[in-house]
């Protein structure tokens, strides 16, 4: 069996991070979302991975001098391909395949059937969190050998997601993103594939969107009388391409922390519950509150870190307040007079105050960005 990853997405929903990086590789405990299903495939014994990567896309962002915007190109491609190499590192052996633009799930399906060579498959969504892995399901599929397998979970918006309706374990309807939903069971980003699926999306038309989906394509092969089975997960997934879902998936996997502590600590600082600090990393005068996970060359000084927060290599947190957060690589809150929480910080970001007066908020904001002021 292979597998095939889809790493090409424009992670609208988390701009401005994703201006300048791939959603797949937004941190969750400190370690690329990405990095979770490469892993989940390998333990579920998978180890020929093709990985499907966008083009460069041209966008627009500010000059850092004038403040005009101007035309740069984004390559998430080479962020993607720097990050996981040829798949060594993971025991995996990855091949890449480029999408020209973003045409849809069973779009990406279509190009990569040279690659699965007539192989069964895993699909699975590159900025998908499984916390329990998928061994159980890969096991169902080789065993009961459907011609496709979807995975489903109970949700409390299904209108979000496509969404299916059973007859007992077998799938009988799919709709992607209905404005009534017949069920609350969404699918889940992974699917699991014989070779039928590529007479099903080279069938079908691109929806209203635009894009191949990969709901008609399963639709397709139900309506043919192929048979596609469910299963409905009852473990934790997330869907990570908003916010408030890299939020709580970075709290549900730092709850099952480790403790493990590379840097130093001082004797004036208190910690409390599970905190990992990486090597160079140093903390002084300051009270954490785990679970917690600071990366290597860290600097805490004089700051309170609370529960479920992450905090990524080269950072500083001095003078300041943090909690339910994450803080990508290189960022600095100094001097923060009131408390950060449930927040997203991009790489090399200043949060400081200002010591001028009158008081006032003075900020540059990126595209599709969101400020909160008390």
């Amino acid at each position: 069996m292979k597998a095939l990853v889809l790493a090409g997405g424009r992670g609208t929903r988390l701009r401005p991070i994703t201006h300048t990086s791939a959603k797949q590789l937004v941190p969750v405990a400190n370690k690329p979302v990405l990095f979770y299903g490469i892993e989940s495939l390998r333990d579920a014994g998978i180890t020929e991975i093709g990985v499907v990567v966008a083009d460069p896309a041209e966008m627009l962002k500010p000059d850092s001098r004038t403040g005009q915007m101007i035309p740069v190109m984004v390559n998430s491609q080479a962020e993607i391909r720097a990050a996981l190499g040829d798949g060594s590192k993971f025991g995996v052996r990855v091949t890449y395949i480029v999408q020209e633009a973003p045409l849809g799930l069973a779009h990406a399906v279509k190009i990569a059937e040279e690659f699965v060579a007539g192989d069964p498959f895993v699909m699975y969504l590159g900025d998908n969190l499984i916390k329990d892995g998928i061994v159980p399901f890969v096991k169902e599929f080789e065993r009961e050998k459907p011609d496709a397998q979807i995975l489903l979970a109970h949700v409390p918006n299904p209108g979000d997601f496509g969404v299916a309706e059973l007859d007992g374990e077998h799938v009988v309807r799919l709709e992607e993103k209905p404005a009534n939903p017949k069920s609350d069971l969404a699918l889940v980003g992974v699917y699991l594939f014989g070779p039928p699926v590529f007479d099903a999306v080279r069938a079908i038309q691109p929806s209203r969107r635009g894009e191949l989906e990969i709901t008609d394509a399963i639709q397709y092969l139900i309506t043919s009388g192929k048979r596609v089975r469910s299963h409905v997960i009852t473990g934790w997934w997330k869907d990570t391409g908003k916010v408030e879902d890299m939020l709580e998936a970075n709290r549900i996997v730092l709850a099952g922390l480790a403790p493990k502590i590379e840097g130093t600590v001082d004797a004036a600082t208190r910690i409390e519950g599970a905190l990992q600090l990486g090597a160079g990393s140093s903390i002084e005068r300051s009270h954490i509150r785990g679970p917690v996970v600071i990366g290597a060359g860290v600097v805490i000084r004089d700051a309170y870190v609370g529960p479920y927060t992450s905090i990524a290599d080269g950072a500083c947190i001095d003078h300041a307040e943090l909690e339910h957060s994450i803080v990508l690589e290189r960022s600095r809150l100094e001097h923060v007079s009131q408390r950060i929480e449930s927040s997203l910080i991009g790489r090399e970001a200043v949060v400081t105050s200002s010591g001028l007066r009158p008081r006032a908020h003075r900020m540059m904001i990126g595209d599709s960005s969101r400020v909160e002021l008390a």
